[in-house]
């Protein structure tokens, strides 16, 4: 089906406000999966808050023209799915490269984060990066263990002093 003009400025214009406010973008190529497949992946893309996007390479490569993700653009050749994190950067990843590993014919050919174009090797290494809950709990548990190691290092002066008494009375009712 072709497209007129007001539906490519219509995509256009979708995935350019999608692009703005996104923190990484994968590209992956589909060629071979069946519907079903593809409506899983959209079904998990919403569930992790990741945008998910089938359209023209030429159109894609307008839509992200003045964004950080325009770095891709000589890359995107293909039929290509792209994928925005909406929420924390290693979403798109995590989804793809989980999907990926049920269905081989989904393959990642461009990542894309800072304004930087990664090396697919690095699919792993961003799918790993914590969301933001995640990266919170780290933060106030690293925060917190300097106090409870210094409230367990005060505790432990009289906690020692009462095992000293302690002992000497036993000490005392074994020999009498």
């Amino acid at each position: 089906m072709a497209l007129n003009l007001e539906s490519k400025k219509t995509i256009v214009a979708e995935v350019s406000t999608i692009a703005a406010s996104a923190l990484s973008a994968v590209a992956a190529e589909y060629r071979g999966m069946t519907v079903d497949e593809m409506t899983d992946l959209r079904v998990q893309a919403r569930k992790e808050g990741v945008y998910l996007r089938v359209a023209k390479n030429t159109l894609v490569r307008r839509a992200v023209e003045g964004t950080e993700f325009e770095c891709m653009q000589e890359s995107l050749v293909g039929p290509l799915i792209m994928a925005f994190s909406q929420e924390d950067p290693g979403a798109a990843a995590r989804l793809i490269k989980g999907f990926s590993k049920d269905n081989d014919k989904l393959i990642a050919r461009v990542i894309a984060i800072g304004g930087e174009v990664l090396p697919i090797e690095q699919l792993e290494a961003l799918s790993k990066l914590p969301t933001r809950d995640q990266a919170i709990a780290m933060l106030m548990a690293v925060m917190k263990a300097p106090t409870e190691k210094l409230v367990r290092t005060i505790n432990e002066v009289p906690a020692k002093m009462v095992r000293t008494v302690a002992a000497v009375r036993d000490q005392k009712e074994a020999n009498s």
